[in-house]
């Protein structure tokens, strides 16, 4: 597997998404500090995102990842997300995804979400609920499909 970084806000399932690309049994916790899970996946805390004073920690820790997914839950109704975002990891493909869609009752959340995620730079936006095989599944297609260099 190609090595992943995970950037989201707090509780919009970066931990719960690394897990599921593992196939590991779901084990709700709270991230502290960057953690690899697996070999191949770098989950990164939510704070990382939400305060700025973290940006350089995103950035160094992205020298090493081949992709970087950046979690957005459509469930959520701000965005942390700076507009094109993308500049600040030197060309790494840039995967977005909108969490927790098998938990949104308005289409209008889906669309917003969307646009958040390209608005940061993501060049493909996938749709993913955590408990959904399938979508899981085309996640991992997409990150495997994504040429390196």
């Amino acid at each position: 597997m190609k090595k992943i970084m995970m950037i989201g806000k707090i509780g919009c399932g970066k931990t719960t998404l690394a897990q599921r690309l593992l196939g590991e049994e779901i084990h709700y916790k709270k991230t502290q500090a960057i953690q690899i899970i697996g070999d191949d996946i770098v989950d990164t805390p939510g704070e990382y995102l939400e305060q700025k004073q973290f940006y350089n920690a995103l950035i160094v820790t992205a020298v090493e990842a081949d992709v970087i997914l950046l979690l957005f839950s459509a469930i959520e109704e701000q965005s942390s997300f700076s507009p094109r975002m993308s500049s600040m990891f030197y060309g790494k493909p840039l995967i977005g995804v909108l969490t927790k869609t098998d938990l949104c009752q308005d289409p209008e959340q889906l669309t917003a979400g969307r646009e958040q995620l390209r608005l940061a730079g993501a060049e493909i936006v996938m749709e993913v609920g955590l408990g959904d095989s399938e979508c899981i599944q085309r996640l991992r297609n997409i990150i495997e499909g994504i040429k390196e260099g």
